[in-house]
């Protein structure tokens, strides 16, 4: 070992390795100083890019596998996002993920495991995707039979939200799970009572999109063609004129005063003339009227209204109008409004009350009285039917029916009803008066105008109950005075004393006779209208201001001094409708133009004697041409009512409204007729 005084060391191959590897490493760090100091800057920032980009991966690989763990646990999924990539919105993803080498694939089963999760993480993606999701289960609350709401994700979801992207927005329409079971009758009448601005459990607007294909496409009208139509129109403009600047947004217009007079707060003017305006093509005034239905319109005001009163001209109008514009805020606010008169249904015999609140939603019987008037509970159904048909929501039929069927039950006098019946017993009041005039007319009107709206089906106790109460009327009420042989119809006072009293009101008779005739009634109706037409122009023409009184008598024997006489408390006119009602009928189902002349003469006597300076009065004494004693009151139904039938009487076109389409309630406002229900 010792030679010369040198220690010989022999290294080994792998220390030379490390000598080599050494010199390496000084040979690369003087490279690395001799760079330029810009260039040593770039490479550390580029390595250092690479670094954060390496862990960036590492991280999101773990959260990944992290997430499948909890779908492995839990099977739980957020019920509207999904935290985990979409190949709809980043497509190629398949390039992102590792490739699994047949090496890595002899890897521990953890990694086989979270290929697999991979793998169907992708094929999630695939089928989910927009194009391929048709409908997505959510979460939903049935509405009713046609409609269920999606509701927001629960709260405690929003903590799994991790990012993942919103898959909602790849979802057409959401899926309809179960629909709600139907509701019973009054299920549906506590419902509507509960939520007056929701129809069938959602609101107005969402269930007008469901009711599309049935709604109203709106009618055209030419407007006034003839010399006698324009008058009228005048008429009607003046009315307006004096209304809109003395009595804007209230029920009725004080002309002499120039004051308005309130009822029930419902601009009962503006809502009962919309129909008439737009037939006459009076598009500035209907805008108008329009805009303040649809901006100040409410009805949610805490006061008594009269069922039948409000139902006639608010809901009627409110009705015709849509029917006639197609315009659907009138259904909406129908609607409303029929939700707040349901109420009144809310009695123990389905004999409705009178008075119903709108606002708190109740509803008694007549302040005055125990008993509701037989007409007025027997004059909704035309309107309330049209509703339930115009909205597909049955409830409004179903309480309307009611009363028909409770009524036909109940015994009558020759088909005649007395004209008071009591809502909380369903009976007649003993011995009351049965009469055709006030307070028990428009029953027998609505029988034959129901009938006729529903598709006048054969054998319907409709039409058998308007039959034999016609020939009730033929046999127990009509009379003939002794000299000129009059043909009127009377009353019997308890029910069982003849009186030779008839009302105004009665004289809506002879139009609801042959309109009956027209539809298959036999000759002996079309008899008795054609005399009691007769009868009703002479109650006109016999006094000097050729307007009728609101009640005539007549004589029983030859003792008394004239067939037809006015007594004078009775010699008011309050610018009624019924007997230029008839003439209408008569011109439109005859064509005899006659009575369209008759007609001109009683429009020029309310020119010369109802005519004011701010529209048209009502007066107190029709006997007396030098002292009508003017009452200062002009009724909604003189624009709804009266002027609308001397319109359409003076029409050249006496079809202007086809009566076989079209039925007109008791206030004037046409309303469809429906096909016959098989």
């Amino acid at each position: 070992m010792k030679d010369g005084g040198h220690i010989t060391l022999t290294l080994s191959s792998g220390s030379a390795s490390a000598s080599v590897d050494e010199r390496g490493r000084k040979s690369l760090r003087r490279a690395w100083n001799q760079l330029p100091r810009c260039q040593r800057n770039l490479i550390i920032l580029g390595i250092t890019a690479f670094c954060v980009t390496v862990l960036l991966c590492l991280s999101g690989d773990q959260l990944l596998a992290a997430s499948l763990k909890d779908v492995d646990e839990k099977s739980i999924v957020a019920p509207y996002q999904l935290p985990m990539p979409n190949p709809h919105h980043h497509p190629g993803v398949d390039k992102d993920l590792p490739e699994v080498t047949a090496a890595e694939d002899k890897g521990p089963p953890r990694a086989e495991a979270l290929k697999d999760k991979l793998n169907e993480l992708i094929a999630y993606g695939d089928a989910n995707s927009a194009e391929n999701v048709v409908r997505l289960p959510e979460t939903v609350v049935a509405q009713g039979p046609l409609q269920a709401v999606a509701q927001p994700p629960p709260e405690d979801n929003k903590d799994q939200d991790m990012g993942g992207i919103d898959i909602l927005n790849n979802v057409e329409e959401p899926i309809i799970q179960e629909p709600r079971k139907p509701l019973g009758e009054r299920e549906q009448l506590d419902e509507a009572i509960k939520s007056p601005l929701n129809m069938g459990g959602v609101s107005f607007k969402e269930h007008l999109k469901k009711i599309q294909p049935i709604l109203a496409k709106g009618q055209h009208f030419h407007g006034a063609t003839n010399e006698r139509q324009s008058a009228v129109v005048a008429a009607f403009k003046h009315s307006w004129a004096g209304y809109k600047k003395y009595a804007w947004g209230h029920d009725n217009l004080k002309p002499i005063s120039q004051y308005s007079h309130e009822w029930f707060g419902l601009g009962l003017t503006i809502v009962d003339s919309l129909d008439t305006m737009y037939i006459m093509g009076l598009d500035d005034e209907f805008k108008e009227a329009r805009d303040w239905v649809e901006n100040s319109l409410r009805f949610d005001t805490k006061r008594d209204v009269n069922l039948f009163e409000v139902t006639i001209r608010v809901l009627g109008g409110l009705l015709s109008a849509y029917h006639l514009s197609g315009d659907t805020m009138f259904l909406a606010k129908a609607a409303e409004l029929g939700n707040r008169l349901l109420p009144a249904f809310l009695s123990p015999s389905n004999i409705p009350y009178s008075d119903v609140n709108l606002g708190d939603l109740s509803a008694h019987s007549p302040k005055w009285s125990p008993d509701s008037s037989t007409s007025e509970v027997t004059t909704i159904q035309l309107e309330f039917r049209d509703l339930s048909r115009s909205t597909n929501v049955s409830v409004y039929e179903q309480v309307a029916h009611k009363v028909n069927e409770k009524v036909h039950d109940l015994d009558k006098n020759h088909g005649l009803v007395p004209i008071f019946i009591n809502a909380n017993t369903g009976t007649f009041r003993n011995y009351a008066t049965i009469s055709l005039g006030a307070r028990g007319d428009s029953y027998y009107e609505y029988l034959l105008k129901q009938w006729i709206q529903t598709g006048r089906k054969d054998n319907d106790n409709l039409i058998l109950d308007y039959m034999q109460a016609i020939d009730g009327v033929l046999t127990q009420l009509m009379r003939r005075t002794p000299r000129e042989h009059w043909v009127y119809i009377g009353e019997l006072i308890n029910g069982k004393d003849f009186k030779p009293k008839m009302d105004h009101l009665t004289c809506y008779l002879p139009g609801t006779l042959i309109l009956g005739h027209q539809n298959g009634m036999p000759d002996s109706h079309l008899i008795l209208a054609r005399d009691l037409m007769d009868t009703c122009y002479q109650t006109y023409m016999m006094n000097p201001t050729h307007l009728a009184a609101e009640i005539s008598y007549f004589a029983l024997t030859e003792k008394d001094d004239q067939d037809i006489y006015v007594k004078p408390n009775d010699a008011h006119n309050l610018l009624r409708p019924e007997f230029v009602e008839s003439l209408y009928y008569f011109y439109s189902l005859t064509g005899n133009r006659t009575y369209q002349d008759m007609g001109w003469t009683i429009f020029q006597a309310f020119e010369t004697h109802a005519k004011v300076n701010a529209g048209y009065t009502s007066m107190g004494n029709v006997k007396n041409t030098q002292n009508t004693r003017l009452r200062d009151l002009m009724e909604s139904f003189w624009m709804s009512e009266t002027l609308k039938y001397f319109y359409l009487l003076f029409s050249d076109d006496r079809k202007e409204i086809d009566l076989d389409q079209w039925v007109f309630n008791s206030e004037g406002h046409p309303l469809p007729v429906y096909p016959l229900k098989t």
